[in-house]
């Protein structure tokens, strides 16, 4: 066995020097470029695929992140056939790639606010707030079908931001799915349907002060000043993918169709004793921790503290913006400020123009507050001990900030070797107009995917998206078409890709394992994608109205998931509950 071991090891270790000194030597014979994407050219495409394929074949997602990372510093570095030279420095370079990483003031606060709402759910379950608030909703959605539009329903409620949204329903509806014998990968496809889906298109949320700033400045290209929101509003209805998404998860949960991986999930979850565990590797899950032995289960003790992190993160949403507008140099924002600052167009103005990250830190910090106040006040713990529960809920965490440090390191190394720009380059050209919007979506979602962000896949393509639909078909509903399809096909990318960081999250959220939740989503994601495009991008192509295109997808997405889907049966577990 030992020597299978070393031989296998060998083997690896060969094959992985005949790689990088063939990746050295086409490097070094490239042409010389300042334009990274004309230096490596396909080979730009190495980073993201080899950490996808790596992620999928291994189901290590740290490992598979690693390499992407050091292949991606491998070509940058690479300026001779010297590869234990070129490795070394690789190797140092991934180094200063995360500590920017983690300097970054956005990433640094989305990592905080990971920490402290795990805090915050190591302390409510303490305190019997997860457990009471589980069988409170358990005695409502005492059905798989009620749970599952429950949890939807919840994810509509948190639309204003997909972060907050995988972290704080997750855990709440985990139990309640386990329970009622709902595979963690359902749970992890509704939890991140609602997250990204909703947050894209509230006209309220962390994700809108990009977008509008986004369509605004690529008007500009083209001579044309227009209220960004006003195009933005006017790209909801075409936003094809995100509404079709949504209407899935309804749709799946009433019918109880299921196809592909997430099929055998399901089966596999109904097929479980209730005795058997839950085994989940590289997820914080949460699954060892029970409330403190005596206590009175109350909702309360969850309720309070969530609710202080949503509303504390609107309000902290709000102050960011409002203070960000005032310190600026804007004086028309500035005198809406000062004289209707509560008005709808204040309100939307702060949280447009606030830093979300920062944000929902300040609101994960005081609802760690308020939940380690209430643990003391009610006698559960000391005040140590309520501490030491909040630090021990931050460590669990600690897998997850790992992961998301990984993915966005991936992510700048791919921005350095050019992938996206490369991407762009070989997929844009002469093309029929009424193809273009479908051909925008289907490009926003390979650069999403590839690069694990939906948000540098709309700085990319939305300067491109705009001037060149103008050329193509200078109609302003042609143009909104278009943009829409940027802004949702980034979504549908970011939904498909292992290293993006709201996938993430919600395996995280869910307790579920990240690559299985990848791989059943993925089918998922990948039939809406495709009704969106031939029902709707190709006909609104044409000029067809987005309320004869939705109809029409939606009864199309029916009868697919019919024809495609089997019927995993609830009705034992449903007769028990009545």
């Amino acid at each position: 066995m030992n020597m299978n071991n070393n031989m296998r090891i060998g083997i690896i270790t060969a094959v992985s020097v005949i790689a990088l000194f063939v990746l050295s030597l086409l490097i070094t014979q490239a042409p010389a470029s300042d334009n990274p994407a004309t230096r490596f050219g396909v080979l730009t495409l190495l980073p993201p695929v080899v950490a996808i394929a790596l992620a999928f074949i291994t189901k290590e997602t740290i490992l598979s992140l690693f390499f992407g990372v050091f292949i991606g510093e491998f070509m940058l570095c690479a300026n001779d056939l010297n590869i234990v030279g070129s490795a070394v420095n690789a190797f140092l370079a991934i180094g200063h790639e995360v500590i920017s990483c983690m300097a970054d003031p956005w990433n640094a606060g989305i990592i905080l606010q990971c920490l402290l709402i795990g805090g915050v759910i190591q302390l409510i379950t303490k305190m019997g707030g997860a457990k009471a608030l589980a069988d409170s909703l358990a005695k409502r959605a005492n059905t798989p079908r009620k749970a599952q539009l429950i949890t939807w329903f919840l994810g509509l409620c948190v639309f204003f931001d997909d972060y907050a949204n995988s972290l704080i329903i997750g855990p709440i509806m985990r139990p309640v799915m386990d329970k009622l014998k709902v595979s963690r990968e359902k749970l992890a496809f509704v939890v991140d349907a609602t997250a990204a889906p909703v947050a894209g298109i509230a006209i309220i949320s962390t994700w809108i002060g990009l977008e509008i700033s986004l369509i605004a400045a690529g008007f500009k290209t083209i001579g044309m000043n227009v209220s960004g929101f006003g195009i933005f509003f006017q790209t909801i209805p075409y936003r094809f993918y995100n509404i079709l998404i949504l209407i899935f998860v309804v749709m799946s949960s009433l019918t109880l169709y299921e196809f592909g991986p997430m099929k055998k999930a399901e089966q596999k979850a109904r097929a479980r004793k209730d005795s058997e565990s839950i085994q989940i590797p590289q997820v914080s899950s949460f699954e060892e921790i029970q409330p403190v032995e005596g206590i009175k289960l109350t909702v309360w003790n969850a309720i309070i503290p969530i609710g202080t992190l949503i509303i504390g993160a609107l309000i902290a949403f709000y102050w960011s913006g409002y203070t960000t507008i005032l310190a600026g140099d804007n004086q028309t924002l500035i005198t809406l400020m000062k004289t209707a600052p509560l008005s709808f167009n204040g309100i939307f103005e702060a949280l447009s123009a606030s830093d979300a990250s920062v944000a929902l830190f300040q609101a994960a910090l005081l609802a760690s507050i308020v939940a380690i106040l209430m643990a003391v006040l009610e006698r559960i713990m000391t005040i140590k001990q309520a501490l030491d529960e909040w630090v021990s809920g931050m460590k669990a965490i600690a897998v997850t900030c790992v992961i998301l440090l990984l993915a966005w390191s991936l992510g700048g190394v791919i921005g350095n070797v050019g992938t996206a720009n490369y991407l762009v380059g070989i997929l844009k050209g002469t093309i029929p107009y009424w193809i273009l919007p479908s051909l925008i979506f289907v490009l926003g979602g390979i650069i999403s995917f590839a690069t694990g962000t939906a948000y540098g896949t709309m700085s990319i393509l939305m300067p491109l998206t705009i001037p060149l639909a103008w050329a193509v078909s200078p109609d302003m509903g042609f143009v909104i078409t278009a943009t829409s399809g940027v802004l949702t096909g980034a979504i549908f990318g970011d939904h498909c890709s292992p290293i993006s960081d709201t996938t993430i999250l919600s395996s995280m959220g869910t307790g579920c394992n990240h690559i299985d939740h990848v791989q059943t989503q993925i089918y998922y994601a990948i039939f809406v994608a495709i009704i969106a495009i031939l029902f709707g991008y190709i006909p609104a192509g044409f000029g067809i109205a987005w309320y004869i295109c939705i109809p029409i997808a939606v009864v199309v997405m029916y009868v697919g998931l019919k024809v495609i889907g089997e019927k995993v049966d609830f009705e034992e577990i449903e007769e028990e509950s009545s």
